[in-house]
């Protein structure tokens, strides 16, 4: 296995299924599954969830009545609910789980803490990272980068709706053309939004690959590590 440690980056959305809100727990089933095939295999799983299935920070507050600071907290409280939401379908799947916040809530989860991280991922515990980076302004793109960096994850996956990156929008334009590899440089130049420019920034400078890939393809996550880039794209 080339890949001994990865970080796994969902949407919020991807959670909410076809209602396009709130939680479907049949999607953190099947989740849980996926997840489970890598511990498995012996891969050492980090995973960090958005919230945009219950509110958006930037979108909470376009109106001027919530400060875009205040709106970002509660989107990191929603990405916390979700990573509830994980925890609990991860450990129905039988798997030992631990969720680490970058906001202080005792009562709910573990406070972020990298050593304490890297050891429960060495006992082969998945964890889940929620709250994003605990500060306004950054997205939990940017949060999923930063953590893969400090856990030494050796790729992170971002888990989406379609097979890769593609130059524009596949589900909008036919002649939509899939990019297989793209570097870095690409990605920020073209504005191909893989992920945020931020969290991108972040990878190149940490030679960090990200994995682009469809997450309702079963099986998908473990043919990737195992070296089946077919259904995926890779910014390097």
């Amino acid at each position: 296995m080339a890949n001994k440690r990865v970080l796994v980056k969902f949407s919020g959305e991807a959670l909410a299924g076809e209602a396009g809100h709130g939680i479907d727990t049949q999607i953190l089933k099947y989740i849980s599954q996926e997840i489970k095939t890598l511990v498995e295999a012996g891969i050492e799983v980090g995973i960090v969830i958005g919230g945009g299935n219950i509110i958006r920070g930037v979108t909470a507050a376009q109106d001027g009545i919530i400060k875009r600071t205040s709106a970002d907290y509660m989107g990191m409280l929603a990405t916390v609910i979700n990573g509830v939401a994980m925890q609990e379908a991860c450990e129905h799947a039988g798997l030992q789980v631990r969720m680490q916040t970058a906001i202080k809530m005792e009562q709910i989860a573990e406070a972020y803490i990298n050593r304490r991280a890297v050891r429960h991922l060495e006992k082969g515990r998945v964890v889940i990272f929620a709250a994003g980076t605990g500060n306004p302004f950054f997205t939990t793109d940017t949060a999923a980068t930063l953590r893969a960096v400090e856990i030494g994850a050796e790729v992170i996956i971002k888990a989406t709706k379609v097979d890769g990156v593609y130059d524009k929008d596949p589900a909008k334009y036919s002649d939509a053309v899939k990019l297989p590899v793209l570097t870095y440089e690409q990605a920020l130049n073209d504005h191909i939004k893989v992920m945020d420019d931020t969290s991108i920034a972040l990878a190149k400078d940490n030679k960090l690959p990200i994995i682009v890939c469809d997450m309702s393809k079963k099986g998908n996550l473990l043919d990737i590590l195992n070296g089946n880039m077919d259904n995926c794209s890779i910014v390097k």
